[in-house]
Formats: C-alpha cells, sequence, structure tokens
C-alpha cells in the first residue's frame, strides 16, 4: 500500500486491482514524555476550619477534691459554705451537746453551729470471752427472736391455733440460730475466742458557727462557764 501524506490527513491505495480505495485517516501526535510532577504524586489535603469551643465539666481533669464546677450559661457562681469560727471545745462529746443545748435553750439560731469532732479513733472495748457455747446461746437467741415475728405473721393470717404456730416458729428459729451461731464461731477455729464492741471516739469537741452568729455565740458559751463554775464552787 503506498500512502501520501498530506497536512494531517493520510490517503493512499491498497495497491490490489479492483479493489484500490482511498483511505483517509486523522495523522497520529507522538507521545508527550512524562514529566516531574506527573512522576511524583503530592498528596493534597482539605483545609478544615475550625473553631473554637468552651470546654464542659466532662473535659476537665478531676483534682483532689474531684471534678470542677463550672459556672453556668448565666455566669452564675455555685454558692460556697459559710465561713465558721470555733468557738469552744470539749474533751467529751456530752459537754459540746450540752453546751449546745444551751445555746438553743438561749434562743439562739442553732441550725448555724456544727459539733466537730478532731482526732478520731476506733476504740474496740473487748466485753467477754467468747466459747462455742456462748457463741450457740447468742445465735438462739437471735434466732428466737426472728422465729418470733414469723409466728407473729402467720398468727395474724391464721383463724385458728396462732398459739401454737407462734411457740413452734419461736423454737424453729432458736434451734436454728443455735446452729448456726456454733457453726460461725467453729469456722473461726480459734482466732477470735472473745467478744467486743467498736466505737468512734474523738480527742476534743469543737463547737464550730456561722462567722457571723460567732460573737453572739461566744458570749452564750462564757454566760455557761460562769454559771458552772458558780455552781461548782457553791457545791
Amino acid at each position: 500500500m503506498r500512502a501520501k501524506v498530506v497536512g494531517d490527513t493520510i490517503t493512499g491505495r491498497t495497491g490490489r486491482p479492483g479493489r484500490d480505495r482511498h483511505v483517509r485517516g486523522r495523522r497520529p501526535h507522538p507521545p508527550t514524555p512524562p514529566t516531574t510532577y506527573d512522576l511524583i504524586a503530592i498528596p493534597r489535603k482539605k483545609a478544615m476550619m475550625t473553631t473554637p469551643s468552651t470546654p464542659g465539666a466532662g473535659d476537665l481533669p478531676a483534682g483532689p477534691a474531684g471534678k470542677p464546677v463550672l459556672p453556668a450559661a448565666g455566669g452564675a457562681v455555685p454558692e460556697l459554705a459559710a465561713p465558721t469560727v470555733t468557738v469552744a471545745t470539749y474533751p467529751d462529746y456530752a459537754s459540746a451537746q450540752r453546751a449546745v443545748d444551751y445555746l438553743s435553750d438561749s434562743g439562739f439560731p442553732v441550725q448555724h453551729t456544727a459539733i466537730v469532732g478532731t482526732g478520731l479513733r476506733l476504740v474496740e472495748n473487748v466485753i467477754g470471752r467468747l466459747t462455742t457455747g456462748r457463741a450457740a446461746s447468742a445465735g438462739a437467741a437471735s434466732g428466737a427472736w426472728f422465729g418470733l415475728f414469723i409466728g407473729l405473721l402467720f398468727g395474724i393470717f391464721s383463724s385458728s391455733g396462732w398459739l401454737g404456730v407462734l411457740i413452734a416458729s419461736v423454737l424453729i428459729g432458736a434451734v436454728w440460730g443455735a446452729i448456726f451461731g456454733a457453726s460461725a464461731h467453729a469456722m473461726t477455729r480459734g482466732r477470735r475466742d472473745f467478744t467486743s464492741r467498736s466505737s468512734l471516739q474523738a480527742e476534743q469537741y469543737g463547737i464550730a458557727v456561722d462567722a457571723e452568729h460567732a460573737e453572739e455565740a461566744r458570749q452564750l458559751i462564757v454566760r455557761l462557764n460562769w454559771r458552772s463554775s458558780e455552781s461548782g464552787s457553791a457545791s
């Protein structure tokens, strides 16, 4: 086939007799060589616009006193506890209780006072020796009280024979209580063969009063101490 290039058009003949035809086509362009920017892919990131936000209470870390409380939307600040003043201290709770009772009898607003114990300690007073028999008897007493309660409930809904139901409930409760008491003491294997009673005590008790009422409370307590000293000297 012979072809002839005319501008951007290619013409020619097939070279076969009776089958010659005119061929037309577009002239092919040479490929463009790749550039450096085509070989290296540069990622593009969209610019994200952010707006400053107000941190909430859940975003703040917790401190030694707990999470801080932010003011409300209206700008209101939470109320703080009123400052207090200790107007008197006593070595025992009974004396502090007597002082507050005197303030109440004198018309003082005792809702602004508090008895504060400092130097707290746990005291366990040993009552006596604990044996298996004593543990069983204590359990029997507790079980009898529980059986009495159950017997009264059954007696209310019983039309006849409620006394027998009551006695049977007490006996059954006492037997089961004795069994449980003896079993519980046996499980300790002699590590605690005594009974005790625990109490929380303080070294001293102070009368704390709101600062705005402190002077009035102090004057009343001085009057109470003066009366107590007079009664002591008279006796």
